[in-house]
């Protein structure tokens, strides 16, 4: 909790006078993106975290498949987009592009959008840029980039009074000026807090509006959010910022060394977007795409072993994908653009 003071200022010089305390949403964004920003690291998001395209192939190949059935949608067109949002060092566009038939692959522009540079090695079909393309035609593709939004933390006072979390460097806390304006009306909308001292939430406003400026950006086909993510019906009352470093979770610090990171309020994203949004778990995404993690037969084991093993596997891969508890749990946010959704009927 942070300390329960009605200001925003520094007290003596015991609690850090002349240090700067800030926002969360200002703290975090410098520490992920400013110049020696956490994103900025030559090892990329790989080396602290593992996400679904981290954790097996099967996810790339399950995410080309889907970029078939938008291809499908639009008519097969000329030109087909797939653009894969805070890419990391290009894992996903890469097996993306690896696991799509060759006559898709042959039409299909691939872009990577990412604020670090371009890796070495990368397939040299993959465009990088720092910003998606104006006018997508296809899918684009967000894993995990949401949770990655810097926003503001509310923590209710002693008196019952929402107020902005401010932050030092060093990763103490203090209670700021009482939380107003759009944000206020957030907060009364999706995350509304009781009067209990201590509680605390994540004024998503960041994020709807990065949402919405992604899906901006696709002319025809689908934009997908796959996050950490909570609903109304179950908003976490303490809130879930938190930090990773080397694969382990970790004290939120903003000073540039770990990961800062908070689940997406998907509902709210979704209601600010365009008709026909609908929000699924990635369980449930992936078993539409095809992965079920179904064992293979025992009768494989004696007369193909080889074979058995490798299914084996791959049953294990995509059982993690979609366990419960786990990465199954995950959010998807599908917002067709002037197609029908092509992960429906």
């Amino acid at each position: 909790m942070a300390d329960d003071t009605a200001d925003g200022t520094a007290r003596d010089a015991a609690d850090g006078a002349g240090e700067e305390w800030r926002g969360w949403r200002a703290s975090a964004e410098e520490a992920l993106y400013g110049p020696d920003g956490f994103y900025r690291r030559p090892e990329g998001p790989a080396g602290h975290f593992r996400t679904s395209v981290h954790a097996s192939p099967l996810f790339a190949a399950a995410v080309a498949r889907l970029l078939c059935r938008v291809d499908e949608a639009l008519g097969r067109p000329a030109e087909l987009d797939f653009v894969d949002m805070a890419a990391g060092r290009g894992e996903l566009a890469a097996g993306v592009l690896a696991a799509l038939p060759a006559e898709v692959a042959a039409r299909a522009r691939v872009r990577a959008v990412e604020i670090a540079g371009r890796p070495d090695g990368l397939d040299h079909r993959i465009e990088w840029r720092t910003e998606p393309p104006q006018d997508v035609t296809g899918l684009l593709f967000a894993n995990e980039w949401l949770d990655n939004v810097p926003v503001e933390v509310a923590e209710v006072d002693s008196a019952g009074v929402a107020r902005r979390v401010l932050v030092r460097r060093d990763g103490a806390e203090r209670l700021g000026e009482p939380v107003s304006g759009s944000e206020a009306e957030w907060l009364a909308r999706w995350w509304p807090l009781p009067a209990e001292q201590g509680l605390r939430a994540e004024i998503g406003l960041p994020r709807d509006a990065a949402w919405a400026a992604a899906v901006s950006r696709v002319g025809r086909g689908l934009a997908v959010a796959v996050d950490y993510a909570h609903t109304a019906r179950a908003r976490p009352p303490f809130g879930t910022l938190t930090g990773f470093r080397r694969g382990r979770e970790t004290r939120p610090v903003p000073d540039g060394s770990c990961d800062i990171t908070a689940h997406v309020a998907l509902d709210a994203c979704a209601a600010g977007g365009l008709p026909g949004a609908r929000l699924c778990t990635q369980r449930d995404a992936l078993r539409a795409l095809g992965v079920t993690g179904a064992r293979p037969p025992l009768t494989l084991a004696s007369t193909h072993p080889a074979d058995y093993v490798r299914a084996l596997a791959s049953a294990g891969e995509a059982a993690e994908l979609t366990a419960a508890g786990g990465l199954g749990d995950f959010g998807w946010l599908l917002q067709p653009v002037r197609i029908e959704d092509p992960l429906l009927g």
